[in-house]
């Protein structure tokens, strides 16, 4: 395995695919890839300060801060083809490509592709039309160069590994990993959202109504809270907890014996449909394009042609049509004079032509006020009088900005913090029609403009960690009791400031994610050949769902769910099958029920434990790190004593 990026992502892989899955592993970065954080300036700098030193003193006791994970590490400032071929890209298996520059990820992936054409590529970018028609021109090119057969396999050869090695192409987004759970976690602090294409996988944490009591298992139970979640000096669910932490996919006997100890549960599986039009979000509604006064002032006049119109029809005794049209020219000034008309029809003469003039300045206030509302559209709202009960949002960079997508279509009220008005998610903002404050959150005033008083969570997302550090410790001076999500990109420094701010405020609710844990296992999936749906955070864990082939995997294939199911490794959670296909499995077997999916595959989600898996079938599982490595891993590449 290859992994060539330039921040913490690259070094998270490399640990991820060594660790979990025993692969050998060269890691590329340049000179300079490792960030160094700057001191913390503004208003909280004493207490940040403070917290900073406790932080790094964590930190440096972990001792694994600075470990890549790697068997071999080249620096080199961008992945050139020397480079790659260096790295061994010629036999590698798989290139990960997490630069945070699409075009340097793209350039790569160019030349890697044309080096070995079977190849296993997976890219990081966060354009997604862009992924999709590249990850189509990376599939062909491979797709032609291995049925011309200029392709060579992992030993050298043009045929080696023909059979095992795929020239496929993965096009993943960290920021479309990490944003479903940064969003949920902000609205009940609790929820873990995984979108599947479509179908919406929802955890939720529930505890225990008594001490001694157990939790409501719901659909199913995804895992056990630690026995330490409520003691703030706990190690709080991390790796190396013990008995007393997190239990990730429990079997029945442990859940029932689990009393006082919290559960992440299936609560919910529905459908997710596309989002709205973009070209709709921005057009204003008829009443917010004309005020009220100017609206009544329209009806009034229109009652006042409607009337002598009637009053024409009544006097003259001409038809609706032909009176109607007589008065606009009337109201207008542009009939004749009614010099030889009786005194009637003189009188509604000057009746419209006064009624015209009133007309002139109402239509040009209309023109104004529609003008003004197609101008403030497309500038940047203010926070109304009134708010309250929203989530304010800090930074509308990559992550920010796909969070505050996923708010807006659940209807969450956001009010948005950025200081940069050129911001990659300005643009969205404006289409969103969200109010945003500009200016820099480190100054006076900024975060009670966004009525940071009235919210019901803070989430801090911008791209320096200290900023973010900052922000919260501010925003808990305001409101002890706040709502908040970090941002953090380091997870040893995630987990640090998650126990700090727990024993600082242990009534608050805390919590801080690392970007490079959450979407780390979706790049180490993507890279051993897996279809990686999401992942949500237990504690300091990681859940993965995965889609699986039945065949070729014996801990499945002709095996019950029941059976197939492993305590503490994986679980079976639904079956897709085709449309054609027989839903009701074996004689005996006890069919699936309750599918749902789109055209040409249902996606069955209440299977029976009788129901014996074929190899046809295809199932989505959830599975811990481990037990996906040992499910799907190559453990025939390191020899039988693995």
């Amino acid at each position: 395995m290859v992994v060539c990026g330039d921040d913490g992502l690259a070094h998270r892989l490399a640990a991820e695919l060594r660790g979990v899955y025993r692969e050998q592993v060269t890691l590329v970065v340049p000179p300079s890839g490792r960030r160094v954080r700057q001191p913390v300036v503004g208003r909280a700098r004493a207490a940040s300060a403070a917290l900073l030193d406790m932080v790094n003193a964590a930190v440096n006791r972990s001792g694994n801060g600075d470990q890549s994970g790697a068997d071999r590490e080249l620096e080199a400032t961008e992945p050139t083809e020397d480079v790659l071929a260096d790295a061994g890209v010629e036999r590698a298996t798989a290139l990960a490509l997490v630069y945070d520059d699409d075009e340097t990820n793209i350039r790569a992936a160019l030349t890697a592709r044309r080096l070995n054409p079977r190849l296993r590529l997976v890219l990081r970018l966060y354009n997604r039309r862009l992924g999709q028609h590249i990850e189509d021109l990376l599939d062909q090119s491979a797709a032609l160069a291995t049925r011309d057969g200029s392709g060579s396999g992992p030993d050298g050869g043009p045929d080696a590994g023909a059979g095992a090695w795929s020239g496929s192409t993965t096009v993943l987004s960290d920021a479309d990993t990490a944003a479903p759970a940064l969003a949920a976690t902000a609205l009940v602090g609790t929820s873990k959202i995984v979108d599947t294409d479509g179908i919406l996988l929802r955890a939720v944490e529930r505890h225990p109504p008594a001490p001694g009591e157990v939790a409501d298992p719901g659909l199913c139970t995804l895992a056990l809270l630690s026995a330490t979640s409520n003691d703030p000096a706990g190690t709080d669910g991390s790796e190396d907890s013990g008995e007393q932490g997190p239990q990730l996919l429990p079997d029945a006997a442990a859940v029932e014996a689990a009393t006082g100890r919290g559960a992440v549960v299936l609560e919910q599986v529905s459908y997710s449909g596309p989002p709205l039009p973009a070209g709709r979000a921005g057009v204003p509604a008829f009443g917010e394009l004309f005020s009220r006064r100017l609206r009544w002032s329209l009806a009034g006049l229109a009652a006042c042609v409607v009337a002598l119109a009637v009053a024409l029809m009544v006097v003259t005794g001409d038809h609706p049509l032909h009176a109607t049209y007589v008065t606009l020219l009337d109201l207008f000034s542009i009939n004749e004079p009614a010099h030889n008309d009786d005194v009637g029809r003189q009188i509604l003469q000057l009746l419209s032509g006064f009624v015209g003039l009133l007309l002139l300045p109402v239509l040009l206030a209309a023109v104004l006020e529609a003008l003004g509302t197609f101008r403030t559209a497309s500038s940047l709202r203010k926070p109304p009088r009134g708010l309250g009960g929203h989530v304010v949002l800090l930074g509308l960079g990559k992550i920010g900005t796909r969070v505050l997508t996923r708010l807006r279509e659940m209807d969450i009220p956001v009010v948005c913090v950025e200081a940069d008005p050129e911001a990659r998610g300005m643009a969205t903002a404006r289409r969103l029609r969200v109010p945003v404050v500009l200016g820099d959150v480190t100054q006076e005033g900024v975060l009670e403009a966004a009525k940071i008083h009235r919210a019901h969570s803070l989430l801090a997302l911008t791209s320096v960690d200290t900023t973010n550090l900052e922000a919260v410790l501010y925003a808990r001076s305001v409101r002890s009791r706040l709502r908040v999500v970090l941002r953090l990109y380091d997870d040893d420094f995630a987990t640090a400031v998650y126990r700090t701010l727990r024993a600082a405020h242990p009534r608050a609710l805390t919590r801080s994610r690392s970007v490079t844990h959450l979407a780390a296992p979706s790049f180490a999936g993507a890279m051993m050949g897996r279809q990686i749906l999401g992942a949500i955070p237990v504690e300091r864990r990681v859940l993965l769902f995965a889609a699986v082939e039945v065949a070729g995997h014996p801990q499945l294939e002709g095996k019950t769910v029941g059976e197939a199911f492993r305590a503490g490794a994986w679980r079976v959670l639904a079956l897709e099958v085709a449309d054609g296909a027989s839903g009701g499995g074996r004689a005996g077997s006890g069919g699936p029920v309750g599918s749902s999916g789109s055209v040409g595959s249902r996606l069955v989600w209440e299977l029976p434990d009788t129901y014996v898996l074929r190899g046809v079938d295809r199932v989505v599982l959830a599975a811990t790190r481990r037990g996906l490595a040992e499910l799907l891993g190559r453990r025939a590449r390191h020899g039988s004593g693995v």
